[in-house]
């Protein structure tokens, strides 16, 4: 399956970032986040904008998806390294992370689809491409999505 996208959506893809460049990035509110992570074999400090899927089920955590999967490297590096920065809305932090399980992931993306339900034909279809098989929003068909898919919560590290 081809997973490039063209030159129009690429911009788009990227505008989040330059606005949390632009130091603009509140204007976003809550709904992405800027993390700051390192790189597992660089040592680099890289900077990944990311959606906010929901609510944690810890007080102060938001929940992002790796949509690459397991080998998406911001997951990878902060598998391996702790994150640096989390910075969403005017919020700055240093964050701790966690892996959901799949049980509490499929209920955070039960609840985003939900909230979404206007959008959820275009979520279900990117979703669908980014895992290679069709996604219907069945609960069958989340869990085998968030298999794939894996979600973390990020919350202020104490």
């Amino acid at each position: 399956m081809n997973r490039t996208l063209g030159p129009v959506a690429r911009r788009l893809a990227r505008l989040p970032g330059r606005l949390y460049d632009w130091h603009l990035g509140w204007l976003l509110g809550r709904r992405f986040l800027r993390l700051t992570h390192v790189g597992r074999r660089s040592g680099r400090r890289y900077r990944t904008v990311l959606e906010v899927v929901g609510p944690g089920a810890q007080p102060g955590e938001v929940v992002v998806m790796a949509g690459l999967g397991h080998h998406a490297d911001w997951f990878r590096n902060i598998l391996a390294l702790p994150p640096v920065e989390v910075v969403i809305g005017r919020d700055r932090f240093r964050p701790q992370a966690r892996v959901l399980d799949h049980e509490e992931a499929a209920a955070v993306l039960a609840a985003y689809e939900a909230r979404n339900r206007l959008v959820a034909p275009v979520v279900r279809r990117v979703l669908s491409w980014l895992v290679g098989w069709q996604y219907d929003g069945s609960a069958a068909g989340r869990r085998r999505l968030v298999e794939q898919l894996p979600l973390v919560a990020f919350r202020r590290a104490d």
